[in-house]
């Protein structure tokens, strides 16, 4: 007589497992170092779990202080994606000492990320889209969709080897993400068709992706490094280029002081707008990315087109 509710245990235990919803089967724990890169994350793994971000706020991947939060983030991490080395330099040792069990992703070398090399100083007109200056790359390379759409399957086939259980969720998430990217470049193409070729000023290196994607010009940079001061000298160096070449707008950054840029078009009739690589200010999230890129284009279109 102990056997048959022995069976009928079993079998209730078979359909409560049954009809387990997919969080109950727990997701890698995932670490992201700056915001972009965790929205991407965020939108492969819905459904599934949360991915942890380092770097919150306003904060900079230039010179960014590990706190003791995000040291206990990186050492419980079975996973931890980033940009890389050349630009995160401020990970480098922590991953080496807290997350050496990690799985460390550098997605700026996922399979069909392309990347360009860092132009060499703050005069882009004096160069060609095809010349090699250095052997440093640019490691803003999200701010071209594309790129971002191939991290986004190397983070979706990296979750996959993770959790094999789930790898049809986190296909089917990539799939549907990047189908939305395709359909924001179309909108963002059709949206800066009107102000291409307006040459403008960006406070430091950070959107030649974005540049040539959407086929727009930036003449140049107000700091050649945004880790270190912008002297006297460099200063009277990008107020020359205002006052002879005439670009149409100068950008600040919400992450730097935004006087050097006031300083910058003082006496000239250029304008002034912001830009932010991260979109520090938007809420973390599958969403945040495709609104940074929305917020890029938005102001480099309502700067440019100002009479």
């Amino acid at each position: 007589m102990k056997f048959f509710p022995r069976i009928l245990q079993y079998g209730i235990l078979a359909l409560t497992l049954l009809f387990l919803p997919l969080q109950a089967f727990a997701a890698p724990v995932v670490a992201v170092s700056i915001k972009p890169l965790h929205s991407l994350a965020a939108a492969v793994m819905q459904g599934m779990g949360e991915p942890a971000l380092i770097v919150e706020g306003t904060g900079s991947e230039h010179g960014y202080q590990l706190r003791p939060k995000d040291a206990r983030l990186l050492a419980g991490a079975d996973i931890v994606f980033w940009a890389g080395e050349e630009m995160e330099g401020f990970l480098v040792k922590p991953l080496e000492s807290l997350a050496a069990r990690a799985r460390q992703v550098a997605l700026s070398q996922a399979p069909g990320v392309q990347l360009l090399d860092m132009r060499a100083d703050g005069d882009f007109e004096t160069h060609t889209h095809r010349e090699t200056h250095n052997h440093h790359k640019d490691l803003h390379f999200w701010l071209d969709p594309q790129n971002a759409k191939a991290a986004v399957a190397q983070i979706a086939a990296v979750l996959a080897q993770a959790d094999p259980a789930n790898a049809a969720r986190y296909s089917h998430n990539a799939r549907a993400y990047n189908a939305r990217l395709d359909a924001l470049t179309a909108d963002i193409a059709r949206e800066l068709a009107p102000v291409r070729g307006r040459p403008f000023i960006v406070f430091h290196d950070a959107y030649q992706y974005f540049e040539r994607r959407f086929d727009i010009m930036a003449a140049g940079s107000v700091t050649l490094d945004p880790e270190h001061g912008v002297g006297a000298k460099r200063l009277a160096q990008v107020r020359r280029k205002v006052k002879t070449a005439g670009p149409v707008c100068v950008f600040s950054e919400p992450q730097f002081e935004p006087r050097l840029v006031m300083t910058v078009i003082e006496g000239t009739e250029a304008q002034t707008g912001v830009l932010d690589p991260l979109g520090a200010d938007i809420a973390a999230g599958a969403g945040q990315y495709p609104a940074l890129v929305r917020n890029l284009a938005a102001s480099l279109k309502n700067c440019l087109s100002r009479e």
